[in-house]
């Protein structure tokens, strides 16, 4: 496959409206439209052809990097499909791709099925903010709508460090200064500890995933930041869960205090097919950390966290079974999904015949 008939896919894949592309040996060229796998109706990729298309879209650094660590995630800019995030991994030896397309403006939050809450949150002068979720869950798409509230409404200084860049925001209010692993900075750890020293108003972590970052993040957020980042978790509770258990003995307690104190609040999300199957909604668990939440975290009793969440929905709390029971009431997710995704299948009523 030569550049072209990559250009061709990428453009239709544009068109398709696809979240995704997937190039894998052995398959057709596979496009995910709402969620779900539609296989081109063209031929199986050969080893070849995949193998050109990773040396055709590698500068020699990244193939280097590549060959050494057997996966690579890039940023591109395609004349028709726009930013492109293009994710490089092997199988059975050989190099496989998946492409995601950034998408090339800012939806609004009502667009996005985001709670007004999220915009309060955006607003906090310093504290710490996560967006958690699965592979594929919109928490992306998230963080940069709250860097562009904040771009619009004020005048300070954002610094992002992402992997990679997804979508380029414009300095409007604020200066946007986006830094991108590899191209920018070595780690996330060590240049997040080096914007500390560039004067920021807002730091935005693409991804805590060591003990290092999250130790860092939570120290920016405590000492005046507003630290935007992003998890892999499954709900709330898990991510403060995730955060400690990545520290041992004595460091945890350090750490529980500190969250404690900066948190601000979580938001978890998940993407559901829509009823009528023409695109996806998004599914939210949303913590805000008044003073009953700083106090569960720092008696380490994550557990009881549900329950706060019920009780807390008059400040803009919802549990991820409460938004799918609402989402399902409003005809916007089958039961089916509901019943599926709930931590608690009793609680979504019984289907109605």
């Amino acid at each position: 496959m030569n550049s072209e008939n990559l250009d061709r896919l990428l453009s239709a894949a544009a068109e398709f409206d696809a979240s995704d592309l997937h190039l894998v040996v052995g398959v057709p060229p596979a496009f995910r439209v709402n969620g779900e796998i539609i296989i081109a109706d063209e031929d199986a990729l050969t080893e070849a052809e995949v193998s050109q298309i990773t040396d055709h879209l590698l500068n020699e650094q990244q193939k280097k990097k590549f060959e050494q660590e057997w996966e690579l995630c890039i940023s591109l800019l395609h004349p028709a499909a726009g930013r492109v995030r293009a994710t490089f991994y092997r199988r059975n030896g050989h190099p496989e791709m998946s492409f995601r397309f950034c998408g090339q403006r800012i939806a609004t939050r009502e667009e996005l099925g985001l709670p007004e809450k999220v915009d309060d949150l955006a607003r906090k002068p310093n504290g710490l903010v996560l967006i958690t979720g699965p592979t594929g869950a919109g928490k992306t798409t998230t963080l940069n709508y709250m860097v562009d509230l904040i771009n619009s409404e004020r005048r300070c200084k954002i610094v992002t460090i992402e992997d990679p860049i997804e979508f380029v925001h414009q300095n409007k209010r604020a200066i946007v200064v986006q830094q991108e692993l590899l191209s920018d900075v070595r780690s996330f750890n060590r240049a997040l500890i080096h914007v500390l020293r560039q004067d920021p108003d807002v730091i935005v972590v693409g991804e805590m995933r060591d003990f290092e970052t999250i130790s860092t993040a939570l120290t920016a957020a405590e000492t005046g930041h507003l630290v935007l980042a992003t998890m892999h978790s499954p709900n709330v509770s898990h991510a403060m869960e995730r955060i400690v258990g990545v520290f041992e003995g004595s460091a945890q307690r350090q750490i529980v205090l500190q969250l404690s104190n900066a948190l601000q609040g979580i938001i978890a999300q998940e993407l559901l097919p829509a009823a009528d199957r023409t695109r996806r909604v998004l599914a939210y668990e949303l913590i805000v950390a008044n003073g009953a939440v700083r106090n569960l975290i720092r008696e380490n009793q994550t557990h009881q966290l549900e329950n706060t969440i019920q009780t807390g929905r008059k400040e803009g709390m919802t549990l991820m079974d409460n938004c799918l029971y609402d989402l399902y009431c409003k005809c916007l997710i089958t039961y089916d999904t509901a019943v599926s995704r709930a931590r608690h299948p009793d609680r979504i009523i019984p289907q109605k015949t």
